[in-house]
């Protein structure tokens, strides 16, 4: 191997393991730019039928909630506790079905329904963090603006573990949270780490 294509080889392995090809991207008009890539980030949890509204109600076939974030930002958080700028979440929500193939009882995921983000900006935000839908399979978008404060960011803010992010939802981090000590003030610190 030529010594220019090492050198070459070695800054682009250092580029991606320090994040650069991870950072939350935007267009000149402030519209964060879909990630092709999420599905080779960082997966953290899944969940099944979870809604924050009044007026939830069950469903016979529940959406699921998959959450990926950048792997730069990932490491930070098992260091720290804390979400770095430019952390980048992805929420990707997909139908689900008991009925198919061998499956006698509960369910599994089937085709794409929506992707939305969580983005931390410290410059480009007021607020650091801002919350993007990405559009469907009928309609994907591939780039969006922030949502107005009052839809996302505020129930963030007010319910989430960590910063704005709902931790609480994603076991293996909670605990980090909490042996960082981490939490929001506003969070209970009586919650037991699961599987405690």
């Amino acid at each position: 191997m030529t010594r220019a294509l090492f050198l070459s080889s070695a800054l682009l392995a250092l580029s991606a393991g320090r994040g650069f090809a991870q950072d939350p991207r935007f267009t000149k008009d402030n519209e964060l730019i879909r990630p092709t890539n999420y599905r080779e980030w960082i997966y953290l949890t899944s969940g099944l039928g979870m809604s924050y509204g009044p007026n939830a109600a069950e469903s016979t076939n529940p959406p699921f909630d998959n959450v990926f974030v950048n792997p730069s930002s990932y490491r930070s958080f098992l260091q720290t506790g804390k979400w770095p700028d430019k952390t980048i979440f992805i929420l990707e929500i997909r139908a689900s079905t008991g009925h198919g193939s061998i499956n006698r009882a509960g369910h599994f995921q089937t085709g794409l329904v929506a992707v939305e983000a969580a983005v931390k900006d410290e410059a480009r935000f007021p607020e650091k963090w801002a919350y993007f839908s990405l559009g469907g399979p009928s309609a994907p978008r591939n780039s969006a603006k922030a949502f107005p404060k009052q839809e996302c960011f505020s129930c963030h803010n007010k319910n989430a573990a960590v910063e704005n992010t709902f931790v609480q939802f994603y076991p293996t981090l909670l605990e980090v949270a909490q042996a960082k000590g981490t939490l929001n003030a506003s969070y209970p610190r009586d919650v037991p780490a699961p599987g405690k």
